[in-house]
């Protein structure tokens, strides 16, 4: 028993970021109408607002977190992932807004959504995981092009403004009761956290981080890279069709723009930003980046009679963002703080071997 009290402890005290992350997670919405006296079930307010804010957050979380799976678990370089993100929106939408599915279009919708996904996973996987580095990145970054044009010159689905979602149900409507959408989102979110944690704590996630380092190595000691890769692949593209459908859903909307590039970029950038091949580095990445962006993008400056308008002078602040943040944190924030962490260990333990040493030879 107190055995079992020790390892829960310790525990606790491995993962207290985590706990203090979910606590924050659950009580947010009433921290927020706490903090600016507003009802947090209302349709209108600060409160509702916040939410909102936090529900794109963890939106973006999601979509990171599967990136991270592809890029810094399995060193797969994509530039086609907003393919999975945008079509999953485009598909759960023309199912929920069809006619004569009224009652069923949103659950279908779904569930073809992220089917297609893993299946478009599966195909693209298998017809291109065999290119290395910048072929295979290329060949998605096309596929998911292809995918931008016909979309945005398909009449039937709106072309270039896309279409909007027909009436949700009063309890998952995000407008109309934003707290209870939150929360599903969040649970999304932890769930996705949860997921690639078990992975790559597995021994499956373990094959990933070979061929991660070394895909040549991991083949010769006798496993078939292809088959880890496709999983990642697919695993990755299932969850951004998640992400696709939230952000559609949270938007009531979809459009060709979620297939565009910056669907692809933010989350590299995000994943690199907050650390790729950790788990809280994609998720730290997206929200602080997201949330500078979200502060910046209505800010204006005068100076004398010019007025500067911060943001349309948001990408080129951005860029020089990420190229500060790499040059002072070369492995990501949370990837150059734990090596920091791992390397003062490592010289703590070695500063205690000598002391002993040198204890052990004078007596």
């Amino acid at each position: 028993m107190q055995l079992s009290k020790g390892v829960s402890w310790r525990a606790v005290r491995q993962n207290w970021l985590l706990i203090a992350a979910l606590i924050l997670l659950l009580i947010f919405p009433f921290l927020v109408g706490a903090l600016t006296n507003t009802d947090p079930t209302a349709r209108r307010g600060l409160a509702v607002y916040w939410q909102g804010i936090a529900i794109e957050l963890l939106i973006y979380g999601i979509l990171t977190m599967s990136y991270n799976l592809l890029f810094g678990f399995t060193g797969v370089i994509s530039f086609g992932h907003a393919l999975f993100f945008g079509l999953a929106g485009y598909l759960m939408g023309g199912f929920q807004r069809a006619p004569e599915l009224a009652g069923s279009g949103l659950a279908i919708g779904i569930v073809v959504a992220l089917s297609v996904c893993a299946a478009l996973g599966l195909l693209i996987g298998t017809a291109t995981l065999r290119l290395k580095g910048v072929y295979f990145a290329i060949f998605t970054l096309a596929i998911a092009e292809m995918a931008y044009i016909f979309l945005s010159r398909y009449e039937p689905t709106g072309s270039e403004d896309g279409f909007t979602l027909g009436a949700l149900p009063e309890w998952f409507d995000p407008t109309r009761n934003r707290i209870v959408f939150y929360y599903i989102v969040a649970a999304i979110f932890i769930f996705t956290f949860i997921l690639i944690r078990r992975l790559m704590e597995s021994p499956t996630g373990a094959v990933l981080l070979a061929i991660r380092e070394n895909e040549n190595r991991a083949r010769t000691i006798g496993f078939n890279t292809l088959t880890y890769k496709l999983l990642a692949i697919v695993l990755a593209g299932v969850l951004a069709g998640m992400a696709g459908i939230l952000f559609t859903l949270l938007n009531k909307k979809v459009g060709p723009e979620m297939l565009g590039t910056a669907y692809t970029v933010n989350p590299l950038l995000m994943t690199i930003i907050g650390g790729a091949g950790t788990l809280l580095g994609p998720v730290i990445g997206a929200v602080g980046l997201r949330l500078l962006e979200l502060q910046l993008r209505n800010v204006q400056i005068a100076l004398g009679d010019a007025v500067l308008d911060i943001g349309r002078a948001l990408p080129i602040i951005l860029g020089a963002l990420f190229i500060l943040v790499v040059l002072v944190f070369p492995y990501g924030i949370v990837g150059t703080f734990t090596r920091w962490r791992l390397n003062r260990r490592a010289r703590s333990a070695e500063r205690a071997a000598k002391q002993a040493e040198a204890l052990k030879s004078v007596s």
